[in-house]
């Protein structure tokens, strides 16, 4: 069986972009994340140090993505999910992220991924 944590509206902040102006502002990233994992050890315990943290991995992510100066979506995407499966007790996970405004005729754009087991 396989549970999943959702993650789901994360904005951060961050330098992102192939064209010379936006290599000088802040956007925002918009990220969804479902996180497989098995939740009964903290269920049964009511114990959050044996729980997915989403509050940690919230925070790693803002940290790590908003120090990130890359071109492009699908590298936020890639590394973040890779740094997900190493850092953190889950088996897999389903990322979007998504780039507001990026194309004037669309309210955003952005990239899908599944890595690892469970998702």
């Amino acid at each position: 069986m396989t549970d999943l944590v959702l993650i789901q509206g994360l904005r951060i902040d961050t330098v992102i972009g192939v064209y010379g102006w936006e290599k000088e502002i802040w956007q925002t990233l918009v990220l969804d994340l479902d996180l497989a994992c098995d939740i009964r050890p903290s269920a049964e315990s009511d114990d959050i140090s044996k729980a997915v943290d989403y509050a940690a991995i919230s925070e790693r992510l803002t940290e790590t993505i908003g120090e990130m100066r890359v071109d492009l979506i699908e590298t936020v995407a890639e590394r973040s999910a890779q740094l997900l499966l190493k850092e953190f007790p889950i088996k897999g996970v389903k990322l979007t992220v998504s780039k507001p405004g990026a194309v004037p005729q669309a309210e955003s754009v952005g990239v899908r991924i599944v890595r690892g087991e469970g998702i």
